[in-house]
């Protein structure tokens, strides 16, 4: 797959996606470290906007962090903070110019599902080095918040069909995949976002759904569902709670 026919439902949002989508917490990262180095040589295949590198920079001695998309790199994390550390360059999932057997740890946040899995697999078997870690991980959809499950649910309904078909990979945590290599224990884990309710619209905004709602139906789904959204919310200078189940697989090469 070249990154002329990559499935690209990001770049139309890449701004608001990077101001949007909530960090990653310590415990993941944590998880990563327990069972590679901080020695560790990293690739970060779909890595968007940098949600993921920011950690895995501050825990590994460098990360090579790609995406097909140029847009998305452009407003990678890694530009204002001048991150020595991290690399960027638009290169696909399944194919990258690192060199074999170059990689302790293979890190794909919330981005396998868009991949030619066999093509990736094949390529993860190639850039780690023997005993290195492949880890993927991500998230379904948010627990809507006390006293918002209506509200919440009539957006939800509005964008349903919106979803591309990887989607439901994500709310199957990536069950029934061919892994390539042995599985390592990786625990439960949380992701937690307190934000504002400007925050939390921005959020439901960068979705892709919601990008391809506004597309075919020339109707804006977060602006129409804004007003139930903010009732059911409360005063909107309010900080609430908004979390999701963050899955994570760990798999070693022999």
């Amino acid at each position: 797959m070249g990154t002329s026919s990559f499935k690209d439902h990001f770049s139309g949002v890449a701004d608001a996606y990077a101001a949007a989508r909530p960090e990653y917490p310590d415990a993941l990262f944590d998880a990563l470290a327990a069972h590679v180095p901080a020695s560790a040589h990293v690739w970060e295949p779909g890595c968007g906007s940098g949600q993921a590198t920011r950690g895995l920079a501050a825990r590994f001695a460098h990360v090579h962090a790609t995406d097909p998309s140029a847009q998305q790199l452009s407003s990678h994390w890694a530009h204002a903070e001048a991150a020595a550390n991290v690399s960027l360059a638009v290169e696909p999932g399944e194919r990258t110019t690192l060199a074999e057997g170059s990689v302790q740890l293979v890190a794909v946040a919330q981005a396998l599902h868009w991949f030619d899995r066999p093509a990736f697999f094949a390529e993860c078997q190639r850039v780690l080095a023997p005993g290195g870690v492949l880890a993927a991980w991500g998230y379904p959809d948010f627990l809507a918040p006390e006293g918002m499950t209506e509200a919440v649910a009539a957006f939800r309904a509005r964008i349903e069909p919106h979803w591309p078909p990887e989607r439901e990979q994500v709310d199957a945590r990536y069950a029934g995949y061919d892994w390539p290599f042995p599985a390592v224990p990786a625990p439960s884990l949380w992701l937690e976002a307190e934000w504002s309710l400007p925050h939390f619209l921005r959020y439901l905004s960068s979705m892709s759904a919601s990008a391809r709602c506004l597309a075919v139906t020339g109707i804006d789904p977060v602006a129409h569902h804004a007003p139930a959204l903010a009732a059911a919310w409360g005063d909107a200078a309010d900080v609430r709670t908004i979390t999701w189940p963050l899955f994570l697989h760990l798999r070693r090469k022999p």
